[in-house]
């Protein structure tokens, strides 16, 4: 049995809190070096991908990333030391939450319903298909 999935947000303050997106945004400008490039491999639009990283910034006395114009040589985006630390420790946190969920909720997990439909308590799909002709 596998694990339960822990998703979660950390509020630093009323006005700065970083989930999931955030994170994933951030390591997907580390592996390209461009803010275009992550929004594509996120199928995220860039003014959004502009927007979280601009907020980010904002948020935070130090920035967690720095970005350049392109031009003929291209522009780019790279995490600030700041970045890769928020990324490391959000990760770590996650890591370790995962592994509490996981000793605390196993046998619970064990009784989760796996099948959307049985769950759900819905006809098998042939069923309903000709229920409905």
């Amino acid at each position: 049995m596998a694990s339960p999935q822990v998703r979660f947000r950390v509020d630093f303050s009323d006005a700065c809190s970083v989930g999931v997106g955030k994170i994933q945004l951030l390591e997907a400008i580390a592996r390209t070096g461009s803010l275009s490039q992550a929004a594509r491999e996120l199928a995220m639009s860039y003014r959004r991908a502009w927007l979280l990283i601009d907020s980010l910034n904002r948020e935070f006395d130090a920035p967690v990333a720095s970005t350049s114009i392109g031009g003929s040589g291209g522009g780019g985006a790279v995490l600030t030391e700041f970045g890769r630390e928020l990324t490391r420790a959000y990760r770590e946190l996650e890591l370790a939450i995962r592994r509490l969920a996981g000793a605390q909720l196993r046998r619970i997990a064990d009784h989760a319903v796996h099948d959307r439909r049985v769950a759900l308590d819905l006809p098998p799909r042939q069923r309903l298909a000709r229920r409905l002709r």
